[in-house]
């Protein structure tokens, strides 16, 4: 029995679960894993993440959205988001978790009774490790282009088409996909979810790496992949609206401003390490930066208490997404700016006192306004939805 298993959290008070769970955290996570100055945007992934979310599980803090039946926390939305915030104030390194957060959500939803008792589980325990397969060439932002064919034969689907950007298909298991399986006047119709194994025959997976260095991303082939039928999840041909069930949500976690913040601690440290708290451009402009954080967090509390009042995120949650990552933008830029011969180092620098790698950090700051839709494309649906403008120009 996990520590937590017999324990409803939701019971406790917020400030009583935000002890244990601060507690538990500082006992449990390791020191030489935690975000620092040094690595204030770090990621576990491979081995390192499977072995910290086995330790998460087995003590009972593992999925806080989902319910209980499912072995999940069942936390209020209020208490997910002081989860998160414990995260922060550990420096627990982030892991993409698609399994928890996206796939699990949505099988809950939209899963049979046999995939949810099946894969479930599985996902708790990292017996499997999923990605999205969901943009391709020419189909990103634009996902509803997408041309990943899954043609059914009998009992299965055979899948060919190519799969771009996939975070992290190299470490994982498992691939959940949205493929095309019908044609339609409307092409987000003809759209399906389906539920692949990577290891299945004619599955090949080749590493992008980033201007940082890293091998995060992947592109995904798929040649003749047999796929059996039951590992379709929803209805055929109506996978679009299987994906869009939780993508308000997922706009809020993307729209944390613990990124931003984090670039704000460095940008202050850098300032004093530099001797340049009498330099008044730079303190300016540094107050600008402070103020627009301020601003946000502002804004992305008044949003979060909305949803925790029981409402579900509006077309106004896009606004989080685009102001934090280019919030993150123009600190990770200030700061190399302001590290002046240093901000040119490839690698790590010795400022002062604060070892830290500027480069690397903007380099990963570089994709945050691109990936789970555009910042472009999330205007136009402000523009659309909040402000009611029309979406197309007017005809002479």
């Amino acid at each position: 029995m996990s520590e937590t298993e017999s324990v409803d959290l939701d019971r406790l008070s917020d400030e009583e679960f935000r002890q244990g769970f601060r507690s538990w955290l500082a006992a449990n996570y390791p020191r030489e894993l935690r975000q620092d100055s040094h690595r204030p945007f770090r990621r576990l992934r491979g081995d390192a993440a499977v072995n910290w979310l086995k330790r998460v599980h087995e003590a009972g803090w593992r999925a806080p959205a989902w319910p209980r039946e499912y072995g999940g926390m069942g936390l209020s939305f209020r208490k997910q988001l002081i989860y998160h915030d414990e995260l922060e104030h550990a420096g627990v390194a982030r892991i993409i978790d698609l399994g928890e957060t996206q796939l699990g959500p949505t099988l809950i939803l939209c899963g049979s009774e046999a995939q949810k008792a099946h894969y479930l589980p599985r996902i708790l325990a990292c017996d499997d490790v999923w990605c999205q397969g969901y943009s391709e060439p020419n189909a990103g932002s634009d996902l509803a282009s997408l041309r990943t064919s899954a043609v059914r034969e009998g009992d299965e689907f055979i899948v060919n088409g190519q799969k771009i950007w996939t975070t992290h298909a190299t470490d994982s298991t498992h691939i959940f996909a949205l493929v095309r399986t019908g044609k339609f006047a409307k092409k987000q119709q003809g759209i399906s979810f389906l539920l692949i194994d990577l290891q299945a025959p004619g599955i090949s997976v080749r590493p992008i790496v980033n201007l940082a260095g890293e091998d995060e991303f992947c592109e995904v082939f798929f040649d003749n992949v047999r796929v059996p039928v039951s590992q379709l999840v929803g209805e055929l041909d109506q996978g679009w609206s299987v994906a869009k069930a939780l993508l308000g949500y997922e706009r809020i976690w993307i729209g944390s401003p613990a990124l931003a913040g984090k670039a704000l601690e460095l940008a202050n440290t850098l300032v004093r390490e530099l001797a340049l708290t009498a330099d008044a451009g730079v303190m300016d402009r540094l107050a600008e930066l402070t103020a627009d954080l301020h601003d946000y967090r502002l804004l992305y509390t008044e949003i979060c208490d909305v949803v925790a009042d029981g409402d579900k995120p509006g077309p106004g949650v896009s606004m989080l997404k685009v102001y934090a990552s280019e919030l993150l933008h123009r600190l990770s830029e200030f700061n190399q700016e302001v590290a002046a011969e240093y901000g040119g180092i490839v690698g790590d620098a010795r400022i002062g006192a604060t070892l830290t790698d500027l480069h690397w950090q903007l380099m990963m700051a570089r994709p945050v306004t691109i990936f789970a839709g555009a910042n472009e494309i999330q205007r136009d649906i402000l523009a659309k939805t909040v402000l009611g403008l029309p979406g197309e120009p007017a005809k002479a």
